[in-house]
């Protein structure tokens, strides 16, 4: 008699490098039960620093802004990587992002958009930064 091989859920996983949720698809089918990263980019990955200049510069920008005000992403990103065109800084985007998550899982900043706080690892779109507030007494 032939022993069947349990099935692995095919619930949502979550990337150790970048902290985004990831799903099962048939391409990671045969490693799913393995798979710790949501992207081969993720998977030989180690922080430097371009991703401490990141968020430090969201950190500053919102030091500048002062309390109760937010950032977009894309200011870090300009901020590290210049203005002088588009591209100098638009690849900036998704490790600004990135840097985000791990400043919001060290408890420093909240992800909003329209106005509320959201989950940073499922947040798609437009999205503003601001500072983790403790009962109205300002930053953290």
């Amino acid at each position: 008699m032939k022993r069947r091989e349990k099935e692995t859920p095919k619930k949502e996983k979550i990337c150790r490098t970048c902290g985004s949720v990831f799903g099962w698809s048939e391409a990671r089918a045969r490693d799913w039960d393995v798979a710790k990263y949501c992207s081969q980019a993720c998977s030989g990955y180690k922080l430097g620093e371009r991703d401490a200049e990141l968020e430090a510069a969201i950190l500053g920008l919102l030091a500048e802004r002062g309390e109760g005000k937010t950032i977009c992403p894309s200011e870090a990103a300009k901020h590290v990587g210049g203005v002088a065109s588009r591209r100098d800084w638009e690849g900036l985007i998704q490790p600004t992002r990135e840097a985000a998550r791990r400043l919001v899982k060290a408890g420093r900043i909240v992800v909003m958009q329209n106005g509320r706080v959201v989950d940073a690892d499922k947040a798609k779109g437009a999205l503003r930064l601001g500072y983790k507030q403790i009962l109205g007494r300002g930053p953290v």
